[in-house]
């Protein structure tokens, strides 16, 4: 758990991302952790503040970094430049993650927050860490450069983890959700607009759906297997879940229909082999469906049945 982690000085870069702001939330109950965004939601910044979180303002894309400490204990990178813009989003993603790592050289390790959106699009493939890459995301025309920006920051991070001798973990994440939000929350608030869901026409669309708090609880593994030159695995919850079981589902949480949408125009199934992180951190705790219906009583709490 995050509780194993106390009394250390943790920079979390990005802290204002839906990942990232509830995790360092929780590490400022035992740590001194300091948050790095841009910050262009006062709103956001000031939640931080309110729980004891010191933010500090960087922009990545610039390289402007110099307000985070030089010697933290940890960080972790949960940045992502999405502006659609590439010279933005590939000077984020690449310098911005080499201005960090050459600022904090001295920290004890760097968690790399990636994406499985690096995989090339391979229909049902399991893809181990050494498969493929390639540009899954560009189908969205509103995320363009994710998938290239993210396989660009991964080298990246490797290159400064040897170059500033940095243990370094590069973990690529599936589907995060919780309480406050996801993919799997956008599919609840299509459902309940009547929208039908896009769906891959190769279906089923699987992923690995994790919950907030699994999220949580394996972060001091994951910085615990970081090696100078990068360790890099998969990150995901345990079930194998796809948009047609999860929709389905949710639709029996709330009586709301569910229709789908098959399109070649949308993101192919990224079903991941987990086999490297059960070996370092154990399994997800939190089951989809249990996790789904806390999901759907923190947010839509009218929506359930009964």
């Amino acid at each position: 758990m995050t509780s194993e982690l106390k009394g250390k000085t943790i920079v979390v870069i990005g802290a204002t991302g839906q990942v990232a702001q509830p995790l360092a939330t929780k590490l400022s109950e035992h740590n001194t952790v300091i948050g790095a965004a841009r910050f262009r939601d006062a709103s956001r910044r000031s939640s931080l503040e309110e729980a004891g979180v010191r933010c500090v303002e960087i922009d990545l894309a610039t390289g402007d970094v110099g307000n985070l400490p030089s010697e933290p204990d940890l960080v972790l990178n949960f940045a992502v430049a999405k502006s659609n813009d590439w010279t933005n989003d590939l000077d984020a993603g690449v310098g911005g993650t080499l201005a960090i790592m050459e600022q904090v050289q001295g920290a004890g390790a760097l968690l790399h927050c990636s994406s499985t959106a690096v995989y090339k699009p391979m229909g049902h493939h399991v893809f181990a860490e050494d498969a493929p890459l390639g540009d899954n995301h560009g189908v969205w025309e509103f995320l363009r450069t994710y998938s290239t920006a993210k396989i660009a920051a991964e080298a990246a991070a490797r290159y400064g983890s040897t170059r500033f001798n940095l243990p370094t973990t590069i973990a690529r994440l599936s589907v995060p959700y919780g309480d406050g939000g996801g993919w799997p929350a956008v599919h609840l608030e299509m459902l309940r607009n009547g929208s039908a869901i896009p769906v891959h026409t190769r279906s089923p669309s699987t992923y690995h759906p994790l919950h907030d708090e699994d999220i949580f609880a394996v972060v001091p593994g994951l910085l615990g297997a970081a090696v100078v030159g990068g360790t890099t695995v998969n990150w995901g919850g345990k079930d194998a879940v796809s948009i047609e079981e999860w929709c389905s589902y949710l639709g029996e949480l709330t009586g709301l229909e569910v229709a789908f949408a098959p399109t070649d125009q949308t993101i192919d199934s990224v079903q991941v082999d987990l086999t490297k992180l059960h070996s370092l951190v154990g399994e997800s705790q939190v089951g989809w469906k249990d996790g789904f219906r806390r999901m759907v009583e923190a947010r839509r709490p009218e929506l359930l049945k009964g």
